[in-house]
């Protein structure tokens, strides 16, 4: 079951980085929608990982 949804968060992940390739070439306006979500997905996992990377070190900014 596991492998199965697993699966399924790689599909899309592949089809969602796929339409931002795909709407930087000029794709169709659903594809640029697609792009789109994809961008804002990967901004807030990063965002996400900043905040839980900084509460790791204190807050102290050093980085190390």
């Amino acid at each position: 079951m596991t492998l199965l949804i697993l699966s399924g968060i790689l599909a899309l992940v592949v089809a969602g980085c796929s339409c931002v390739v795909w709407a930087a070439r000029g794709g169709p306006r659903w594809t640029r929608a697609v792009s789109r979500a994809t961008l804002a997905a990967a901004d807030a996992a990063r965002a996400t990982q900043r905040a839980d990377r900084k509460g790791r070190n204190g807050g102290d900014g050093n980085g190390d």
